[in-house]
Order: structure tokens, then sequence, then C-alpha cells
């Protein structure tokens, strides 16, 4: 039986399930790519402080995250990204 009008009543609940599916995947695109774009930094050599790890990880925006990503992938230093705060949606 399933219940259509149910509401969850913890904040964890709400968070987790009370979202539809194509929310939550696209939330899980957007973590992943930039999981992986600090991941190539990483494996490159380039150092990341905690600040410019805040904002990609902050970043909302899939397709600034692909391009942040695109340049990663050639970064020789943070500054190779062009790391654009008015991008960071």
């Amino acid at each position: 039986m399933k219940l259509k009008n149910y509401e969850f009543q913890s904040d964890f609940a709400r968070h987790y399930y009370g979202r539809g599916k194509a929310e939550g995947m696209a939330e899980g695109k957007v973590e992943g790519e930039a999981e992986m774009i600090l991941t190539v930094l990483a494996a490159r050599g380039v150092e990341v402080s905690d600040e410019v790890r805040a904002r990609i990880r902050g970043c909302t925006d899939l397709e600034v995250l692909k391009e942040w990503g695109r340049r990663a992938a050639t970064a020789e230093s943070i500054d190779d990204l062009q790391l654009d705060p008015a991008s960071d949606h």
C-alpha cells in the first residue's frame, strides 16, 4: 500500500526521501562532478585550498562544473581553472 500524501516528519527523511527521483539524480551528478574535479586536480598535483575546495563543492551549476572539469584535465595550477565568482551558481 502506498501513501500518496505522506509527509516525512524528520529533517533527515525529508531531505533524503522527500524529494523526487529526478531532483536527487541531478544533485548526485553535481556532487559527482565536483568530486571528480578535485580528484583530477589531486592526481595532477595541483594544490587546492580549503576555500577553493568549498567553492567547487558549493557550485550547483552542472555546466560550470563541466567546464572546470575540462580545465582541470590540463591544469598545472588552480589558476588554470579560471574560477569566476560570478559563475558560482
